[in-house]
C-alpha cells in the first residue's frame, strides 16, 4: 500500500511537467492560448490527491487477485495470472485515476482556474458523468 502509493506520487510530480506540456499541444485552442509554458504545474493538486489512492488501489488489486489465482493454477499459466490481476488492478484503479485526470486535464488547458473551481463546475454542469468521461476508453488503454 505504502509503496505504491510513495511511487505513484513520485512518478506523477516528476513527470507532470511534459504532460501538461502534453495536454496543450493537444488542446484545440492551441499551445499558447492553453497556457504555453506558464503554470506548467496546473492541476497538479488533482494529481496529488489522486495519485497515492490509485496507485495503492492498483496494487491492492493486484496482489490479491494474483494470489487468488496462483492457488489455483499452475506454473505455466503463472503469465497469464499476471496479466489478469494487473487488468483487474487497472479496472480499479481507473475508477480514481479518471476523475483526477478529468480535474488535472481541464485544469492543465484552463490555468486560471483552481482545482476545485474546475471540480465544482465539472459537478454542476456535467454531474458524476463528467468526471467519468472517457473512463472505458482508459481501461482500454490500461489493460
Amino acid at each position: 500500500l505504502k509503496a505504491g502509493g510513495v511511487a505513484g506520487v513520485c512518478v506523477d510530480l516528476i513527470l507532470f511537467p511534459l504532460d501538461t506540456v502534453k495536454t496543450r499541444l493537444q488542446s484545440p485552442q492551441g499551445f499558447r492560448k492553453a497556457g504555453g509554458f506558464r503554470g506548467i504545474y496546473a492541476g497538479v493538486p488533482s494529481t496529488a490527491i489522486g495519485s497515492f489512492p490509485n496507485a495503492a488501489a492498483f496494487f491492492i488489486t493486484y496482489e490479491n487477485v494474483k494470489s487468488v489465482l496462483h492457488h489455483s493454477s499452475t506454473s505455466y499459466l503463472s503469465p497469464a495470472t499476471h496479466m489478469v490481476a494487473a487488468s483487474l488492478g487497472e479496472v480499479v484503479a481507473c475508477l480514481i485515476r479518471v476523475p483526477s485526470e478529468v480535474v488535472k486535464q481541464r485544469a492543465q488547458v484552463s490555468p486560471s482556474s483552481s482545482t476545485l473551481q474546475i471540480l465544482s463546475r465539472t459537478l454542476y454542469h456535467e454531474g458524476i458523468q463528467g468526471l467519468y468521461r472517457g473512463y472505458k476508453s482508459t481501461v482500454l488503454r490500461e489493460v
